[in-house]
């Protein structure tokens, strides 16, 4: 008899990409994933639970860290009838802008109409709402629109993720044909607001609650066998979770303190996650060079978290947003001027 081990490894898939969002929904359901609106006072309430549930399980956490992205933006941008999110809801944000493929918003006479496909969509086939970005005026760029995913007119494609890492995200393409929308905000609103950028620390604090379940990992391993070389490693991993933990806690002061400053908060969240990119990569690095190639081969758990972490963290710009940090400073403050001797 003949084994088809594709199957075998979809099925298994399959029953990891539930067992995932049945842990987001238990969270949102249960209150876990109850937190304050960024800026409200409560920021590092808000970022600290990001972290916490990261650190469980990052693949569910990213789930819920999309639902708890488009609470903010429906209480900030919504009107207020239309902000409500219901207790069985599921929401996601699908934002990326890829050259292809594309969603295109018509005007109708009751809101618009979304036709094309979406692509880089997280709970592509579990999320009941989504807001999402789509081509509604060439002159604004793309906007953004709510839409209900039950409507007969929505198709998640065929899945293709190849990556082990964040597979259990449901991330794939989504396909729109004559679906009801109603605009969120002003043409340009959505990239427009300081939240847009708090948000975008809400993501790092996922990465790095990532980066904290390897670190505990690491310690959970030394604590049976240690060696100096790995302890090393695992000191300077603590090193970055203090430096790490200390910044987000201060960064979200400053958003309670001046939660609608653009330019305070752009600046903050280039920076904030170009920092905890690269801490999130050595702390990867020095886990493979504290242990070597075994966990990565035979702990399945391991693996796994390496995967996702490895995956997520790409969700950052790097350079590009490095670059982006550069030129905002350059043109925002004043040149440092040299001190000139007679």
């Amino acid at each position: 008899m003949t084994i088809d081990r594709s199957e075998t490894r979809s099925i298994a898939r399959d029953a990891e990409i539930t067992a995932t969002f049945d842990t987001a929904r238990t969270w949102i359901r249960d209150g876990r994933a109850h937190v304050p609106l960024p800026g409200s006072g409560g920021t590092w309430e808000r970022w600290s639970r990001l972290l916490e549930l990261a650190r469980e399980d990052l693949p569910a956490a990213r789930i819920v860290e999309a639902h708890l992205d488009a609470v903010a933006i429906l209480a900030e941008l919504a009107e207020p009838d239309a902000a409500s999110v219901d207790s069985g809801d599921l929401w996601a944000v699908w934002a990326a802008e890829p050259p292809t493929p594309r969603v295109v918003a018509t005007p109708a006479s009751r809101g618009w109409t979304l036709d094309g496909t979406k692509a880089w969509c997280s709970a592509a086939s579990f999320a009941t709402h989504a807001l999402l970005t789509a081509e509604a005026d060439a002159a604004s760029g793309p906007r953004l629109f709510r839409v209900d995913l039950r409507d007969a007119g929505v198709t998640p494609e065929a899945r293709t993720w190849a990556s082990a890492g964040m597979a259990a995200t449901d991330t794939g393409e989504v396909s729109f044909a004559g679906v009801p929308a109603l605009t969120v905000g002003g043409p340009t609103a959505y990239l427009e607001r300081a939240g847009f950028w708090h948000g975008g620390i809400g993501v790092a604090c996922c990465w790095w609650g990532g980066a904290q379940g390897l670190i505990d990992l690491m310690s959970e391993r030394l604590r049976k066998r240690g060696s100096d070389l790995a302890e090393s490693h695992l000191g300077a991993c603590i090193a970055w979770d203090t430096v790490v933990t200390g910044a987000l806690r201060a960064a979200a002061s400053d958003v309670d303190a001046a939660p609608h400053d653009v330019p305070s908060a752009r600046r903050r969240a280039l920076a904030l996650r170009s920092l905890i990119d690269r801490a999130c990569t050595d702390v990867i690095t020095r886990f493979g060079r504290a242990f070597g190639a075994s966990p990565f081969a035979t702990d399945a758990g391991a693996a796994q978290r390496i995967a996702d972490l490895q995956v997520y963290v790409r969700q950052s710009h790097a350079e590009s947003d490095e670059a982006a940090l550069a030129r905002f400073v350059l043109d925002e403050c004043p040149p440092f001027e040299r001190e000139r001797t007679p």
